[in-house]
């Protein structure tokens, strides 16, 4: 009776799959002539596509947990691979593999290399150099691939992924080493102009990202994948300063391309900057409103004096009966609300709530009574002696930094 065999393909990339080189049907064919060769009885065959040795633990990898598990049940005698890195790449895993097989009673072979054995120390030093220089070849290759992608990146080439919100894709006449045409990145001008709503509406007009995206979502945009703005999709498209016309890989930024920019470059900053005001860790040095979108004139930087939590704002409707009538009215206020003693997060003995109308109106009679304490301001001719008395320090520290400079330069 002829031994069973159990074979493993892999490819790295699902564009390998039906290559010439490299691939499954390859693998597969190799691999059944060799069987034939050698009189064993092919059994399954197991295949992983787009799944790199080198990147994915073979803890992650269904194929080899499946392959233990029929080991175990001594489903096979003989695992059949291509080339021994077929079942990874991996320095300080892969060998140890390996070895966990042919422990197990699984003889482990190779269509270019043969058995992997386990007699003597010689044979696990090979083993464990062979998957150490596999490991090696990875790295060289992801270091080319990397330093690749940073090369077309600093050209402004398109280097491939998600295409962001307010792009699309052209056909250029671009030609790979293929002679394949490939797409070059352009401006989607709908889309484009959605771009720049976003992005005044965060510097202009105080939108938070989930306001952006309910008035996104409100007038029918959808993203690339068809479904609805999210916030962090619009915190995407604020910080992507592709906007600008600038495309980046890691630390690869490009020249600036006129034809991909969609916002002026002082309009990103701006954005930028009132997202790392909003940012919780900034509470303490913030300078722009937490929100914008309530009436209230506090909200968002109200705190309760009592536990320390910000104070939200909402509108309340209160009904009161008319008694000459009998009839029912509704009235509509503003109030502040501790958010930790309406929810019982502590043990905070201050009020529930404040009327936004009284807190409001005793913030602006303490603004106007500091305001008009200020004294006047100082006429021209002040101004222009403490600007010649400044303009005199920097004139002598001038002086002072011009002979160090001097006497540096003779040194």
């Amino acid at each position: 009776m002829s031994e069973i065999v159990y074979s493993l393909y892999r490819v790295s990339t699902a564009k390998q799959v039906d290559k010439v080189k490299d691939d499954i049907p390859m693998q597969r064919e190799a691999c059944r002539d060799f069987a034939n060769r050698m009189g064993w009885t092919v059994g399954k065959e197991f295949l992983e596509k787009g799944v790199s040795g080198f990147k994915v633990s073979a803890t992650n990898r269904d194929a080899i947990q499946e392959l233990k598990a029929a080991a175990l049940r001594n489903e096979f005698q003989i695992l059949l691979v291509f080339m021994f890195d077929r079942i990874g790449r991996i320095d300080d895993e892969t060998p140890f593999v390996v070895e966990w097989f042919v422990k197990h009673g699984i003889r482990v072979w190779s269509v270019q290399e043969g058995e992997q054995r386990f007699e003597n120390h010689v044979d696990k030093l090979m083993n464990y150099i062979r998957f150490w220089q596999a490991s090696g070849e990875s790295e060289k290759t992801s270091m080319r691939i990397k330093t690749r992608m940073q090369q077309l990146t600093a050209e402004g080439r398109y280097t491939g992924g998600p295409v962001p919100f307010g792009y699309q894709l052209e056909k250029r006449g671009r030609l790979n080493k293929r002679g394949k045409e490939i797409y070059d990145l352009a401006v989607n001008p709908i889309e484009a102009e959605w771009v720049t709503v976003i992005f005044e509406k965060t510097v202009k007009e105080g939108y938070g990202s989930h306001r952006l995206a309910a008035f996104m979502n409100g007038n029918g945009v959808k993203t690339h994948s068809g479904a609805k703005f999210q916030c962090n999709t619009i915190i995407r498209i604020l910080r992507n300063k592709l906007t600008c016309g600038y495309m980046i890989s890691g630390e690869t930024v490009s020249p600036r391309m006129k034809e991909l920019q969609i916002v002026d470059e002082k309009l990103f900053e701006r954005a930028q900057y009132i997202l790392d005001q909003r940012a919780k860790k900034n509470d303490e040095e913030r300078q722009v409103a937490m929100s914008t979108k309530s009436q209230a004139m506090l909200s968002g930087i109200m705190y309760c004096a009592h536990c320390g939590g910000r104070l939200t704002s909402s509108m309340h409707t209160e009904k009161y009966v008319m008694n000459s009538t009998g009839e029912v009215r509704t009235k509509q206020y503003l109030r502040y609300m501790c958010y930790h003693r309406s929810r019982k997060l502590c043990d905070c003995d201050g009020q529930s709530v404040y009327s936004a109308e009284k807190v409001d109106k005793a913030i602006c009679n303490v603004m106007a009574d500091m305001f008009s304490k200020v004294s006047d301001a100082p006429d021209e001719a002040e101004l222009k002696k403490e600007y010649n008395r400044e303009m005199q320090k920097c004139r002598a520290k001038q002086t002072k930094f011009n002979a160090e400079l001097g006497k540096y330069k003779a040194q």
